[in-house]
């Protein structure tokens, strides 16, 4: 089995969430890995994901869309880097299926990386976004990271209890 590789987080360049969760890394990697369970959790509530596309390889794309409580539709669309089952997610924004380099203007590029590691019964969690430069960094922060995110990983949670 191949090991996942440490990303050391550049505190300028890389936003972090770290919490350890009470459900397993088998049901925090289906949550993170079937399309109809990323579109019941993906996005922080009242925004929804109304529809994913999942190709679980490296070059594969991971394509979701998200809805607005106003109506308006984001598409966003990535090339997995790295999967390792039940431990690590990589993929990028700034790559679109089979690598194909992409730039969508108005959407944050990144990189996320997902990592879960037993925790006793549970899973430490980690999602790191590695951008390019700080203001990018700052950019995605402003836009709500820490918040964002953190709802979705408890609606990640929540589904997760009951699959």
């Amino acid at each position: 089995m191949t090991r996942a590789i440490a990303h050391k987080p550049d505190p300028r360049l890389d936003l972090v969430l770290e919490r350890v969760v009470d459900v397993p890394p088998n049901l925090v990697w289906a949550a993170w890995t079937t399309p109809e369970y990323i579109k019941k959790w993906f996005t922080p509530a009242p925004w929804q994901t109304v529809d994913c596309e999942i190709d679980l390889r490296p070059g594969g794309i991971f394509r979701t869309v998200m809805r607005s409580p106003e109506g308006r539709e984001f598409p966003n669309a990535g090339c997995y880097l790295e999967v390792i089952e039940n431990e690590k997610l990589v993929w990028t924004a700034a790559l679109g299926r089979g690598y194909r380099p992409q730039n969508v203007p108005g959407i944050p590029v990144f990189t996320a990386v997902i990592l879960m590691e037993p925790h006793g019964a549970g899973t430490k969690y980690t999602a790191i976004a590695i951008h390019g430069d700080a203001e990018a960094a700052k950019k995605h922060a402003d836009m709500g990271f820490h918040d964002g995110w953190g709802k979705a990983l408890d609606q990640l949670v929540a589904l997760a209890k009951q699959m």
